[in-house]
């Protein structure tokens, strides 16, 4: 079965924008199933657009920037889909 964009529900999602880079946690449910987060990060470019990247590894002014989003993303789970 394809992915369909239309059942993945967005539950929170919050940015935290470091100096060239911007990383965002979310929580999703699909298709009413479990709650995932998610941890994506996006670098600017030469024309100061974001471009997505892959995460990959964090440095640790990164880690310190997400772990407070990613506390919150962990309340979001632990309530009942609506």
């Amino acid at each position: 079965m394809a992915f369909d964009p239309n059942l993945d529900q967005k539950l929170f999602a919050e940015t935290k924008e470091l100096e060239t880079t911007r990383l965002t946690v979310s929580v999703h449910s699909y298709n009413g199933g479990e709650k995932k987060m998610q941890i994506s990060r996006e670098n600017r470019n030469q024309n100061n657009e974001w471009n997505f990247s892959k995460l990959g590894r964090m440095l640790k002014d990164e880690a310190q920037a997400v772990l407070p989003l990613m506390q919150k993303a962990m309340g979001e789970m632990e309530k009942p889909l609506e």
